[in-house]
């Protein structure tokens, strides 16, 4: 791991600390922290020792400790007025206002988000033009790329957005996103053993298992998830895949048998994932504490952000501020 001098950043729509965690793994220490989750709160008060503080929208930008890098997965809004340049007033009503808000006061060196892969197409593209135009306009230089954590060592197919600025004055040369690693990896690899998750099997007369050999599928689609079999009519939450493979996105909503992780074929037997091998699949830590209600583990895994890859992404961020 590269060691870097010390920097801070602050982590805005903390969730349970995603973000915090792959950043302070290149050196990075938090300085401010925001969640409006209450769920969310507790979890990352029990396992970073300080409750974020709540509503964004309700604190001043200038009571916001200064910092390095401005951090965040915010959430998707529209602007409300399509086609024109109207700055701050183009977002305003839009959490987005409140994260320029704050860039526009505290002035970072550089500015990292994170949203899900279709804010892209968002209003035909208008949302993320938007987004880049206004932190263009407050003097960022702006990259954004679509990278699955599949790409990047662990065996999930989780493609998000993510949009960094460097701000021009403290930029030393031209910011790239990381390259793919070639490194093959498997669901399998991060499974809890011997019966450990017995209670998420999925007892159903509903189950079909559709392929048994999945080896000539993994020379054509390494790293990515292989559907073997179906529950019920095999809608969404009702697929069965390959530990061999990849798991399929971790979602913080929606219905269907394996609602959440998918289904998976593990010792002969179907099971929906344990919230252990969820915090496995997001890169958090072995000692990470997990809300002990599963519903909540669910949602809240599925709402934070893979710290391996905010690791590889804050490294390169580092390489080129000043």
């Amino acid at each position: 791991m590269k060691r870097y001098p010390t920097f801070t950043f602050i982590d805005l729509f903390a969730g349970i600390g995603g973000f915090r965690i792959g950043l302070e793994r290149v050196g990075g220490q938090c300085v401010f922290s925001s969640e409006i989750d209450k769920h969310a709160t507790a979890t990352y008060e029990r396992n970073f020792g300080e409750k974020p503080a709540g509503d964004i929208t309700q604190i001043k930008a200038g009571d916001i400790p200064s910092h390095d890098i401005l951090c965040g997965g915010f959430p998707c809004q529209p602007f409300s007025i399509s086609g024109k340049r109207l700055g701050f007033e183009d977002a305003r009503g839009t959490l987005f206002f409140d994260v320029m808000r704050i860039i526009s006061c505290k002035r970072p060196q550089a500015v990292f988000l994170e949203n899900v892969a279709n804010y892209v197409n968002h209003k035909g593209g208008h949302t993320l033009r938007r987004t880049v135009s206004m932190l263009e306009d407050q003097g960022y230089q702006v990259e954004w790329a679509i990278l699955s954590a599949s790409d990047f060592g662990v065996p999930q197919a989780r493609k998000r957005l993510y949009i960094v600025g460097i701000r021009e004055d403290a930029q030393k040369r031209s910011f790239a996103f990381p390259k793919p690693s070639k490194v093959k990896t498997a669901l399998k690899d991060l499974l809890l053993k011997n019966g450990q998750a017995s209670s998420f099997e999925l007892n159903r007369n509903d189950i079909q298992i559709t392929k048994k050999d999945v080896s000539e599928i993994l020379l054509r689609r390494p790293n990515r998830p292989i559907q073997i079999g179906i529950i019920n009519k095999g809608g969404q939450g009702e697929r069965i895949y390959s530990i061999e493979g990849h798991a399929i996105t971790l979602s913080a909503h929606g219905g269907g048998a394996a609602a959440k992780t998918g289904a998976y074929l593990v010792d002969q037997k179907v099971r929906k994932l344990h919230p252990i091998e969820c915090r496995r699949l997001m890169g958090f830590p072995e000692s990470f504490q997990i809300d002990p209600r599963p519903g909540q583990a669910y949602k809240q895994f599925g709402n934070a952000v893979v710290a391996d890859v905010i690791e590889k992404i804050g490294n390169k961020i580092l390489d080129v501020i000043e």
